[in-house]
């Protein structure tokens, strides 16, 4: 299984930052966190509005938990809200069941790290967090 590095992880946010002044975003917050949910790095722009580490780290915890983009577990709040109050009691932080914590997977499907952005609208917020990991030649999986 392939590591990250924090070189990779690094280059995520810087991407995602990139990507947030080409679609003019509000200030944003990134996480960058492996595969086993150990935060790597996280860095906040100027500007950026209060407890967006924890609303970015949350979309992480929700996508890592169920294996796929926090953009499912959005869909299984409105479709099995048990779930979503089952997940967030499990899952020490809670989740943050909204769009913006995209796994990242290697050519052969393995979660590398999951990038949690906060700070704009959740679609935004997750198009740049998909526009990082692609960048770093990995596959988005937002869910």
């Amino acid at each position: 299984m392939a590591t990250l590095s924090l070189a990779r992880a690094n280059k995520m946010i810087r991407e995602a930052f990139t990507k947030a002044k080409e679609l003019d975003l509000k200030p944003i917050a990134v996480v960058v966190y492996d595969s086993g949910g150990n935060l790597k790095a996280f860095q906040s722009q100027d500007g950026a509005s209060i407890n967006r580490f924890q609303i970015a780290s949350g979309k992480t915890r929700a996508a890592l938990a169920t294996g796929t983009g926090s953009r499912w577990a959005n869909a299984q709040a409105a479709e099995r809200p048990h779930f979503l109050t089952g997940l967030t009691s499990v899952i020490e932080g809670g989740v943050v069941p909204v769009p913006g914590g995209v796994l990242a997977r290697d050519g052969k499907g393995n979660i590398v790290a999951a990038v949690g952005i906060s700070g704009d609208t959740s679609d935004n917020d997750e198009a740049a967090a998909v526009s990082a990991i692609e960048a770093c030649g990995l596959s988005a999986d937002i869910g």
